[in-house]
Protein backbone atom coordinates (compact mmCIF):
# COMPACT_ATOMS: atom_id res chain seq x y z
CA UNK A 1 0.00 0.00 0.00
CA UNK A 2 1.64 3.50 -1.23
CA UNK A 3 1.75 6.41 1.07
CA UNK A 4 -1.45 8.33 -0.55
CA UNK A 5 -3.13 5.59 -0.72
CA UNK A 6 -2.35 5.23 3.37
CA UNK A 7 -2.67 8.47 4.14
CA UNK A 8 -6.40 8.52 2.22
CA UNK A 9 -7.30 5.88 4.78
CA UNK A 10 -6.14 7.39 7.74
CA UNK A 11 -7.88 10.51 7.08
CA UNK A 12 -10.84 8.65 6.13
CA UNK A 13 -10.55 7.18 10.04
CA UNK A 14 -10.88 10.49 11.53
CA UNK A 15 -14.75 10.89 10.15
CA UNK A 16 -15.80 9.34 13.84
CA UNK A 17 -14.75 12.10 15.56
CA UNK A 18 -17.94 14.01 15.90
CA UNK A 19 -19.53 10.55 16.97
CA UNK A 20 -17.11 10.14 19.66
CA UNK A 21 -17.13 13.62 21.11
CA UNK A 22 -21.24 13.26 21.01
CA UNK A 23 -20.80 9.83 22.96
CA UNK A 24 -18.81 11.89 26.09
CA UNK A 25 -22.07 13.29 27.01
CA UNK A 26 -22.78 9.92 28.59
CA UNK A 27 -20.04 10.33 30.78
CA UNK A 28 -21.43 10.91 34.16
CA UNK A 29 -18.54 12.69 36.49
CA UNK A 30 -15.15 13.09 36.43
CA UNK A 31 -12.33 14.31 39.11
CA UNK A 32 -9.13 16.51 38.46
CA UNK A 33 -6.40 16.92 40.85
CA UNK A 34 -4.18 18.59 41.85
CA UNK A 35 -2.95 21.53 40.45
CA UNK A 36 -4.64 24.41 39.10
CA UNK A 37 -3.21 27.42 38.49
CA UNK A 38 -3.24 30.70 36.34
CA UNK A 39 -0.55 30.53 33.33
CA UNK A 40 0.43 34.33 32.36
CA UNK A 41 1.80 33.83 28.52
CA UNK A 42 4.71 35.31 26.79
CA UNK A 43 5.98 35.24 23.86
CA UNK A 44 9.68 35.46 23.33
CA UNK A 45 11.11 35.90 19.72
CA UNK A 46 14.76 35.98 18.71
CA UNK A 47 15.50 39.77 19.08
CA UNK A 48 13.73 40.07 22.18
CA UNK A 49 15.95 37.11 23.26
CA UNK A 50 18.97 38.45 22.45
CA UNK A 51 18.34 41.32 24.18
CA UNK A 52 17.88 39.52 27.37
CA UNK A 53 21.08 37.40 26.85
CA UNK A 54 22.81 40.98 26.18
CA UNK A 55 20.97 42.69 29.04
CA UNK A 56 22.25 39.61 32.02
CA UNK A 57 25.17 38.85 30.57
CA UNK A 58 24.55 35.48 29.96
CA UNK A 59 27.14 33.68 27.92
CA UNK A 60 27.42 31.13 25.87
CA UNK A 61 29.45 28.49 28.45
CA UNK A 62 26.49 29.35 30.89
CA UNK A 63 24.17 27.96 28.61
CA UNK A 64 25.47 25.12 26.54
CA UNK A 65 26.81 23.38 30.70
CA UNK A 66 23.36 24.76 32.16
CA UNK A 67 22.33 21.54 34.39
CA UNK A 68 20.13 24.02 36.29
CA UNK A 69 16.57 22.54 37.82
CA UNK A 70 15.34 25.34 40.05
CA UNK A 71 16.32 29.32 39.35
CA UNK A 72 18.10 31.21 42.10
CA UNK A 73 19.22 34.71 40.37
CA UNK A 74 17.11 36.75 37.02
CA UNK A 75 19.93 35.25 34.82
CA UNK A 76 18.45 32.04 35.25
CA UNK A 77 15.26 32.29 33.69
CA UNK A 78 17.70 33.79 30.65
CA UNK A 79 19.58 30.61 30.56
CA UNK A 80 16.20 28.68 30.50
CA UNK A 81 14.46 29.87 27.83
CA UNK A 82 17.94 29.61 25.82
CA UNK A 83 18.53 26.37 26.70
CA UNK A 84 14.94 25.50 25.83
CA UNK A 85 14.87 27.70 22.55
CA UNK A 86 18.00 26.40 21.18
CA UNK A 87 17.17 22.54 21.26
CA UNK A 88 12.88 23.08 21.08
CA UNK A 89 12.44 21.72 24.29
CA UNK A 90 10.24 22.24 27.11
CA UNK A 91 11.11 22.17 30.64
CA UNK A 92 9.73 23.91 33.98
CA UNK A 93 11.82 25.23 36.56
CA UNK A 94 11.15 26.02 39.74
CA UNK A 95 11.37 29.33 41.70
CA UNK A 96 11.86 29.29 45.17
CA UNK A 97 12.22 33.16 45.96
CA UNK A 98 9.02 35.50 45.57
CA UNK A 99 11.66 38.38 44.25
CA UNK A 100 12.35 36.11 41.44
CA UNK A 101 8.63 36.17 40.82
CA UNK A 102 8.34 40.10 41.05
CA UNK A 103 11.10 40.38 38.99
CA UNK A 104 9.34 38.66 35.90
CA UNK A 105 6.22 40.59 36.82
CA UNK A 106 8.04 43.94 36.46
CA UNK A 107 10.54 43.01 33.31
CA UNK A 108 8.81 40.17 31.74
CA UNK A 109 5.27 40.42 31.98
CA UNK A 110 2.65 38.68 30.27
CA UNK A 111 0.39 39.10 26.97
CA UNK A 112 -3.02 37.41 28.37
CA UNK A 113 -4.13 34.79 31.52
CA UNK A 114 -5.23 31.77 30.97
CA UNK A 115 -5.89 28.55 33.03
CA UNK A 116 -2.78 26.66 34.56
CA UNK A 117 -1.92 23.29 35.85
CA UNK A 118 -2.86 19.75 34.50
CA UNK A 119 -5.69 19.62 36.82
CA UNK A 120 -7.32 23.02 35.84
CA UNK A 121 -6.70 22.34 32.08
CA UNK A 122 -8.28 19.12 31.42
CA UNK A 123 -11.29 20.54 33.90
CA UNK A 124 -11.85 22.83 31.19
CA UNK A 125 -11.28 20.76 28.55
CA UNK A 126 -13.67 17.75 29.52
CA UNK A 127 -16.58 20.34 30.38
CA UNK A 128 -16.66 21.64 27.14
CA UNK A 129 -16.73 18.67 25.80
CA UNK A 130 -20.19 18.03 27.47
CA UNK A 131 -19.35 15.38 29.84
CA UNK A 132 -22.43 15.69 32.84
CA UNK A 133 -20.22 16.98 36.24
CA UNK A 134 -16.46 17.63 36.00
CA UNK A 135 -15.15 18.62 39.78
CA UNK A 136 -12.08 20.40 39.54
CA UNK A 137 -9.69 20.13 42.38
CA UNK A 138 -8.52 23.90 43.56
CA UNK A 139 -6.22 24.95 46.51
CA UNK A 140 -6.79 28.15 45.58
CA UNK A 141 -9.78 29.77 44.01
CA UNK A 142 -9.91 33.50 44.14
CA UNK A 143 -11.57 35.94 41.57
CA UNK A 144 -8.54 35.77 38.71
CA UNK A 145 -8.93 31.89 39.36
CA UNK A 146 -12.39 31.34 39.34
CA UNK A 147 -12.36 33.67 35.80
CA UNK A 148 -9.84 31.13 34.01
CA UNK A 149 -12.80 28.21 34.01
CA UNK A 150 -15.16 28.20 31.72
CA UNK A 151 -18.34 29.42 31.99
CA UNK A 152 -19.87 26.39 32.07
CA UNK A 153 -22.95 24.67 34.54
CA UNK A 154 -20.92 21.05 34.69
CA UNK A 155 -17.90 22.40 36.20
CA UNK A 156 -17.78 22.56 39.55
CA UNK A 157 -15.53 23.04 42.59
CA UNK A 158 -15.38 24.00 46.21
CA UNK A 159 -16.45 27.30 47.57
CA UNK A 160 -15.40 29.03 51.28
CA UNK A 161 -18.55 27.12 52.48
CA UNK A 162 -17.27 23.41 51.02
CA UNK A 163 -20.66 23.79 48.74
CA UNK A 164 -19.83 22.56 45.37
CA UNK A 165 -21.18 25.42 43.19
CA UNK A 166 -20.15 26.28 39.35
CA UNK A 167 -16.17 26.97 39.27
CA UNK A 168 -16.38 30.12 37.21
CA UNK A 169 -18.80 31.74 39.93
CA UNK A 170 -16.57 31.45 43.23
CA UNK A 171 -14.72 33.89 44.19
CA UNK A 172 -12.99 32.81 47.77
CA UNK A 173 -11.04 36.30 48.14
CA UNK A 174 -8.48 35.43 51.17
CA UNK A 175 -6.84 32.75 48.80
CA UNK A 176 -3.29 33.60 46.90
CA UNK A 177 -3.47 33.74 43.25
CA UNK A 178 -0.40 31.46 41.47
CA UNK A 179 0.82 32.10 38.79
CA UNK A 180 2.96 30.52 36.42
CA UNK A 181 5.20 32.34 33.45
CA UNK A 182 4.62 30.25 30.04
CA UNK A 183 7.51 31.74 27.58
CA UNK A 184 6.71 30.12 24.06
CA UNK A 185 9.03 30.40 21.18
CA UNK A 186 8.03 28.99 17.36
CA UNK A 187 10.10 26.96 15.57
CA UNK A 188 12.71 28.95 12.85
CA UNK A 189 12.87 31.48 15.07
CA UNK A 190 16.54 32.71 15.29
CA UNK A 191 18.81 34.59 17.59
CA UNK A 192 22.97 34.62 18.06
CA UNK A 193 24.69 34.19 21.60
CA UNK A 194 28.32 35.25 21.68
CA UNK A 195 28.67 34.83 17.98
CA UNK A 196 26.79 31.21 17.68
CA UNK A 197 23.82 31.55 15.97
CA UNK A 198 20.65 29.33 17.27
CA UNK A 199 17.65 28.17 15.36
CA UNK A 200 15.42 27.18 16.77
CA UNK A 201 13.99 23.40 15.67
CA UNK A 202 10.52 23.28 16.90
CA UNK A 203 7.70 25.01 18.89
CA UNK A 204 7.74 24.72 22.10
CA UNK A 205 7.56 26.62 25.88
CA UNK A 206 9.56 27.48 28.97
CA UNK A 207 7.79 27.12 32.20
CA UNK A 208 8.87 29.24 35.23
CA UNK A 209 6.97 28.45 38.63
CA UNK A 210 6.74 30.25 41.59
CA UNK A 211 3.65 28.31 43.46
CA UNK A 212 4.17 27.74 46.71
CA UNK A 213 0.76 26.24 47.53
CA UNK A 214 1.15 23.50 44.45
CA UNK A 215 5.06 22.93 45.44
CA UNK A 216 3.59 22.03 49.18
CA UNK A 217 0.58 19.61 47.77
CA UNK A 218 -1.58 21.55 49.37
CA UNK A 219 -4.78 19.64 49.62
CA UNK A 220 -8.80 20.35 49.63
CA UNK A 221 -10.89 18.49 52.69
CA UNK A 222 -13.71 19.49 50.43
CA UNK A 223 -12.66 17.53 47.36
CA UNK A 224 -11.51 15.03 49.03
CA UNK A 225 -14.45 14.27 50.92
CA UNK A 226 -16.64 14.52 48.19
CA UNK A 227 -14.16 11.73 46.02
CA UNK A 228 -14.71 9.42 48.65
CA UNK A 229 -18.77 9.54 49.06
CA UNK A 230 -19.70 9.95 45.38
CA UNK A 231 -19.71 7.77 42.74
CA UNK A 232 -16.63 9.01 40.02
CA UNK A 233 -15.93 7.42 36.74
CA UNK A 234 -12.84 8.77 35.75
CA UNK A 235 -10.01 10.44 38.35
CA UNK A 236 -7.64 12.21 36.49
CA UNK A 237 -4.25 12.60 38.30
CA UNK A 238 -1.35 15.11 38.52
CA UNK A 239 0.31 18.20 40.11
CA UNK A 240 3.08 16.18 41.91
CA UNK A 241 6.20 17.16 39.04
CA UNK A 242 6.76 20.65 41.34
CA UNK A 243 7.57 18.24 44.42
CA UNK A 244 11.13 18.93 45.71
CA UNK A 245 13.12 16.29 47.57
CA UNK A 246 14.21 19.21 49.89
CA UNK A 247 10.46 20.63 50.60
CA UNK A 248 9.18 17.33 51.84
CA UNK A 249 8.39 15.88 48.88
CA UNK A 250 8.52 12.52 49.61
CA UNK A 251 6.39 13.16 52.76
CA UNK A 252 3.76 15.27 50.28
CA UNK A 253 3.54 12.04 48.07
CA UNK A 254 3.26 9.59 50.83
CA UNK A 255 0.20 11.51 51.96
CA UNK A 256 -1.31 11.43 48.64
CA UNK A 257 -0.86 7.86 48.62
CA UNK A 258 -2.82 7.28 51.66
CA UNK A 259 -5.75 9.70 49.87
CA UNK A 260 -5.68 7.62 46.79
CA UNK A 261 -6.02 4.50 48.16
CA UNK A 262 -8.93 5.08 50.67
CA UNK A 263 -10.75 6.61 46.57
CA UNK A 264 -9.22 3.28 45.18
CA UNK A 265 -11.62 1.40 48.36
CA UNK A 266 -14.60 3.68 47.96
CA UNK A 267 -15.06 4.00 44.50
CA UNK A 268 -13.90 0.69 42.85
CA UNK A 269 -15.31 1.11 39.49
CA UNK A 270 -13.12 4.55 38.95
CA UNK A 271 -10.40 4.79 36.15
CA UNK A 272 -7.00 6.94 37.42
CA UNK A 273 -5.07 8.33 35.09
CA UNK A 274 -1.81 9.76 36.04
CA UNK A 275 -0.12 12.29 33.96
CA UNK A 276 3.55 12.01 34.46
CA UNK A 277 4.76 16.02 33.58
CA UNK A 278 8.11 16.79 33.59
CA UNK A 279 9.75 16.60 37.06
CA UNK A 280 12.96 17.99 37.27
CA UNK A 281 13.95 16.66 40.75
CA UNK A 282 14.92 12.95 40.23
CA UNK A 283 14.43 11.81 43.92
CA UNK A 284 10.46 13.08 43.16
CA UNK A 285 10.68 11.56 39.73
CA UNK A 286 11.22 8.26 41.20
CA UNK A 287 8.97 8.27 44.28
CA UNK A 288 6.19 8.89 41.27
CA UNK A 289 7.27 5.80 39.45
CA UNK A 290 7.35 3.80 42.91
CA UNK A 291 4.76 4.67 44.23
CA UNK A 292 1.73 6.33 42.26
CA UNK A 293 2.59 4.47 39.52
CA UNK A 294 1.53 1.21 40.96
CA UNK A 295 -1.93 2.86 42.46
CA UNK A 296 -2.84 4.37 39.16
CA UNK A 297 -4.69 2.32 35.98
CA UNK A 298 -3.53 3.98 33.23
CA UNK A 299 -0.33 7.01 32.47
CA UNK A 300 0.32 9.02 30.38
CA UNK A 301 4.02 10.05 29.15
CA UNK A 302 5.44 12.42 26.27
CA UNK A 303 9.59 11.87 24.52
CA UNK A 304 10.86 13.72 27.87
CA UNK A 305 8.85 11.59 30.36
CA UNK A 306 9.67 8.72 28.79
CA UNK A 307 13.15 9.20 29.05
CA UNK A 308 12.80 10.67 32.84
CA UNK A 309 11.34 7.75 33.70
CA UNK A 310 13.74 5.44 32.13
CA UNK A 311 16.03 7.26 33.82
CA UNK A 312 14.81 7.02 38.01
CA UNK A 313 14.38 3.02 36.62
CA UNK A 314 18.23 2.34 36.24
CA UNK A 315 18.06 2.30 32.24
CA UNK A 316 19.97 4.95 31.47
CA UNK A 317 21.69 3.43 28.23
CA UNK A 318 18.11 3.02 26.78
CA UNK A 319 16.89 6.63 27.79
CA UNK A 320 20.26 8.02 26.35
CA UNK A 321 19.50 5.83 22.90
CA UNK A 322 15.71 7.83 22.45
CA UNK A 323 17.59 11.11 23.55
CA UNK A 324 20.20 10.42 20.84
CA UNK A 325 17.01 8.99 18.46
CA UNK A 326 13.85 10.34 19.41
CA UNK A 327 11.57 7.92 17.38
CA UNK A 328 8.50 5.82 17.51
CA UNK A 329 10.76 2.52 16.73
CA UNK A 330 12.69 3.68 20.34
CA UNK A 331 10.10 5.40 21.91
CA UNK A 332 8.11 1.86 21.49
CA UNK A 333 10.88 0.15 23.10
CA UNK A 334 11.04 2.45 26.11
CA UNK A 335 7.45 2.40 26.54
CA UNK A 336 7.12 -1.27 26.35
CA UNK A 337 9.54 -1.90 28.63
CA UNK A 338 8.07 0.33 31.21
CA UNK A 339 4.79 -1.24 30.97
CA UNK A 340 6.76 -5.10 31.60
CA UNK A 341 8.98 -3.89 34.67
CA UNK A 342 6.03 -1.81 36.38
CA UNK A 343 2.82 -3.27 35.16
CA UNK A 344 0.37 -0.75 34.75
CA UNK A 345 -2.82 -1.61 32.46
CA UNK A 346 -2.22 1.29 30.21
CA UNK A 347 0.42 3.54 28.78
CA UNK A 348 -0.71 6.21 26.67
CA UNK A 349 2.69 7.99 24.68
CA UNK A 350 1.70 11.32 23.16
CA UNK A 351 5.07 11.69 20.76
CA UNK A 352 5.34 14.73 17.69
CA UNK A 353 3.03 13.32 15.25
CA UNK A 354 2.10 10.23 16.22
CA UNK A 355 0.21 8.64 19.52
CA UNK A 356 0.80 5.22 20.97
CA UNK A 357 -0.91 2.72 23.48
CA UNK A 358 0.32 -0.11 24.90
CA UNK A 359 -2.65 -1.47 27.16
CA UNK A 360 -3.41 -5.15 28.94
CA UNK A 361 -5.98 -7.24 27.48
CA UNK A 362 -8.09 -7.01 30.12
CA UNK A 363 -8.39 -3.35 30.46
CA UNK A 364 -12.04 -2.79 30.31
CA UNK A 365 -11.38 0.20 27.99
CA UNK A 366 -10.46 -1.79 24.70
CA UNK A 367 -8.33 -1.24 22.18
CA UNK A 368 -10.66 -0.15 19.43
CA UNK A 369 -12.02 2.31 22.23
CA UNK A 370 -8.72 3.59 23.10
CA UNK A 371 -7.91 3.79 19.12
CA UNK A 372 -11.02 6.26 18.83
CA UNK A 373 -9.99 8.22 21.96
CA UNK A 374 -6.50 9.14 19.90
CA UNK A 375 -8.15 10.19 16.82
CA UNK A 376 -10.76 11.96 19.03
CA UNK A 377 -7.88 13.53 20.83
CA UNK A 378 -5.88 14.34 17.34
CA UNK A 379 -8.41 16.76 16.25
CA UNK A 380 -9.28 18.37 19.70
CA UNK A 381 -5.24 19.23 20.49
CA UNK A 382 -4.37 20.19 17.10
CA UNK A 383 -7.80 22.23 17.03
CA UNK A 384 -6.65 23.83 20.79
CA UNK A 385 -2.76 24.49 18.83
CA UNK A 386 -5.03 26.24 16.05
CA UNK A 387 -7.33 28.44 17.63
CA UNK A 388 -5.22 29.15 20.68
CA UNK A 389 -7.64 28.00 23.40
CA UNK A 390 -10.52 25.83 23.61
CA UNK A 391 -13.53 28.24 25.16
CA UNK A 392 -16.35 27.31 22.59
CA UNK A 393 -17.49 23.91 22.06
CA UNK A 394 -16.80 24.62 18.43
CA UNK A 395 -13.39 25.40 18.62
CA UNK A 396 -12.77 21.72 19.70
CA UNK A 397 -13.27 20.30 16.25
CA UNK A 398 -11.90 23.36 13.87
CA UNK A 399 -8.92 20.99 12.96
CA UNK A 400 -11.41 18.31 11.92
CA UNK A 401 -10.74 17.87 7.89
CA UNK A 402 -7.13 18.13 8.05
CA UNK A 403 -4.91 15.89 6.57
CA UNK A 404 -2.46 13.95 9.26
CA UNK A 405 0.69 14.39 9.06
CA UNK A 406 3.70 12.83 6.69
CA UNK A 407 5.78 12.66 10.17
CA UNK A 408 3.02 11.02 11.97
CA UNK A 409 2.63 8.26 8.80
CA UNK A 410 6.14 8.01 8.49
CA UNK A 411 6.74 6.93 12.08
CA UNK A 412 4.14 4.57 11.92
CA UNK A 413 5.66 2.92 9.15
CA UNK A 414 9.18 2.21 10.60
CA UNK A 415 7.12 1.28 13.67
CA UNK A 416 5.08 -1.34 11.82
CA UNK A 417 7.77 -2.42 9.48
CA UNK A 418 10.29 -2.79 12.63
CA UNK A 419 7.19 -4.94 15.05
CA UNK A 420 6.49 -7.08 11.54
CA UNK A 421 3.00 -5.89 11.88
CA UNK A 422 1.31 -4.40 8.83
CA UNK A 423 -1.85 -4.15 10.63
CA UNK A 424 -0.68 -1.74 12.82
CA UNK A 425 -0.39 0.44 9.99
CA UNK A 426 -3.26 -0.26 8.10
CA UNK A 427 -5.84 -0.76 11.09
CA UNK A 428 -3.85 1.17 14.00
CA UNK A 429 -3.96 -2.52 16.75
CA UNK A 430 -2.03 -5.33 17.14
CA UNK A 431 -0.82 -7.42 19.71
CA UNK A 432 2.60 -7.93 20.70
CA UNK A 433 3.53 -10.44 23.76
CA UNK A 434 0.08 -10.32 25.45
CA UNK A 435 -0.05 -6.81 25.25
CA UNK A 436 -2.37 -4.70 22.58
CA UNK A 437 -0.98 -1.92 20.80
CA UNK A 438 -2.31 0.93 19.16
CA UNK A 439 -1.15 3.91 17.33
CA UNK A 440 -2.07 7.14 15.43
CA UNK A 441 -0.59 9.08 12.98
CA UNK A 442 -1.68 12.72 14.33
CA UNK A 443 -2.92 15.85 12.27
CA UNK A 444 -0.15 18.67 13.10
CA UNK A 445 -0.56 22.46 12.94
CA UNK A 446 2.62 24.12 11.19
CA UNK A 447 2.36 27.25 13.33
CA UNK A 448 0.17 26.59 16.61
CA UNK A 449 -1.23 29.40 17.98
CA UNK A 450 -0.25 27.35 21.99
CA UNK A 451 1.47 24.39 22.99
CA UNK A 452 0.37 25.44 27.27
CA UNK A 453 -1.73 22.05 27.71
CA UNK A 454 -1.74 19.94 24.57
CA UNK A 455 -0.17 16.83 26.11
CA UNK A 456 -2.98 17.18 29.02
CA UNK A 457 -6.12 17.23 26.51
CA UNK A 458 -4.04 14.60 24.41
CA UNK A 459 -4.27 12.51 27.68
CA UNK A 460 -7.53 12.95 28.68
CA UNK A 461 -8.88 12.83 25.39
CA UNK A 462 -7.42 10.10 24.40
CA UNK A 463 -8.95 8.09 27.07
CA UNK A 464 -12.49 9.58 27.47
CA UNK A 465 -13.00 10.33 23.97
CA UNK A 466 -13.50 6.31 22.68
CA UNK A 467 -16.00 5.59 25.29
Amino acid sequence: MNNNILKKSWNEKYSIVKKQIENMKSIKSVATAFNTNIDAIYKVNGRSLEQLVKQYNVSLDGVENSTLKDVATPSDIIKGIVKCFSRGIAEEWIIEDIEIYNWLDKNIGYERLQMGGQGGIIANALALLRIQKVIAHTNSLPEIQAKQFLDLDNLLSFDENGELKKASSISRNNDLPLIHWIIEFDKGDEFTIDGKNYKCPKSNRFIATYDPMNMNLVMDENFISYVNNNPIDFLILSGFNPLLESNNGLGLIGNAVDVLKKWKKTNEGMIIHLEVASTQDKVIRKAIVDKLIPLSHSIGLNERETIDVLEVMGEETLAKEIENETSACNLYKAIMHIMKKINPSRIQLHMFGLYLTIQQKDFKYTPEMNLKGMISASVVSSSKALNGELSEFSHTQKALGYEVSDIGLNELINLSNMLNKPELLENGVCEIDGYMVSAIPTILIDKPKTLVGMGDTISSVSLLGGW
